[in-house]
């Protein structure tokens, strides 16, 4: 029989709060607004660049390597790790100038915005309207929370939401949804890596398709997400 002090029930509370707030901040139920953004996959998905679950893992991992989830995660990284409001400040500005389309600007800001504002009215945390990976990497900071795990999170939040949507986009199951999300883990731990090791210096984009695709989107005749 295994007798549990109360010592040891307290550790391990105190070991798992981080992992809890985290997982309220990137919940679905977090009122951001993330389901309504596609981040350009659906224009992807229109023009035949994403058309089955094979592609859209391709798609994603892009995305992990060379595209908005690696620039969102080495944003946050240095939002984290910003000392001054003048150095975020700076962080945030940098993180509007690399959105390369207005929806993906729109898309970063607005979530930004809600994050913000919702997480002050709950926790009393001083935060400015940021953009969504710096808002984030800010109030992570504030509550003592691990980057790491701040980052591969915020990693996993991103490609969930991705997938979501290539659910609504393609003839995608919820199995085989699940199915790619765990493949992905492997990219995911390796943009969480580069940006842990990166600094601004290492700030960069080459995801071009999935750039234009959000540019396209904006004058796309018929859709369903925001961006």
């Amino acid at each position: 029989m295994i007798t549990i002090t109360p010592t040891a029930v307290t550790a391990t509370i105190m070991t798992t709060e981080p992992a809890l707030l985290l997982m309220q901040w990137l919940s679905p139920a977090y009122p951001v607004g993330a389901f309504a953004y596609s981040h350009g996959l659906e224009m992807a998905v229109a023009d035949g660049h994403v058309g089955d679950s094979a592609t859209l893992s391709d798609w994603l991992c892009d995305l992990l390597a060379h595209g908005g989830a690696r620039s969102d995660a080495q944003l946050l990284a240095c939002a984290y790790r910003a000392d001054t409001p003048e150095d975020l400040a700076e962080i945030d500005a940098i993180a509007r100038a690399f959105c390369p389309s207005t929806e993906r600007l729109r898309e970063t800001d607005l979530q930004g915005a809600a994050f913000c504002q919702t997480t002050a009215d709950i926790w009393g945390d001083t935060l400015a309207a940021l953009t969504y990976p710096v808002a984030l990497g800010r109030a992570s900071r504030l509550h003592d929370l691990p980057l790491d795990l701040t980052l591969g999170m915020y990693l996993h939040a991103f490609v969930s939401n991705l997938i979501a949507a290539g659910q609504r986009l393609l003839a995608l199951g919820q199995q085989e949804a699940q199915q790619r999300l765990a493949a992905l883990s492997p990219q995911m731990r390796a943009a969480t890596e580069a940006a842990l090791a990166g600094t601004l210096d290492d700030l960069h984009g080459a995801s071009f398709a999935a750039d234009i695709a959000s540019m396209r989107h904006e004058t796309q005749y018929s859709r369903i997400f925001r961006s």
